[in-house]
């Protein structure tokens, strides 16, 4: 099942960021799947699927973004990430 979520936005941010509306869109989906498992609320598999790209993709993506860990030390974190593979 998907959800469609409409977000206001005022045209001069997409202006300025030099993106169209689905550009924009793709920029939103790809910032919130990395806010989201920076914060541990979804996998990375979950992540990649909903934004339709591999999960090295995704991975590769997200270590891009300083402020996201992807090796972790704790047991839970590690138990996590082997369970998709």
């Amino acid at each position: 099942m998907q959800n469609t979520i409409e977000i206001q936005c005022p045209g001069e941010i997409m202006l300025d960021l030099h993106l169209n509306e689905d550009e924009f869109g793709d920029l939103v989906k790809e910032t919130s799947a990395i806010t989201l498992i920076r914060d541990g609320r979804i996998t990375s598999g979950m992540a990649a699927a909903w934004l339709g790209i591999p999960r090295v993709r995704f991975l590769l993506k997200a270590m891009q973004d300083e402020s996201v860990a992807l090796l972790c030390d704790t047991d839970h974190e590690f138990a996590r990430e082997i369970s998709l593979l």
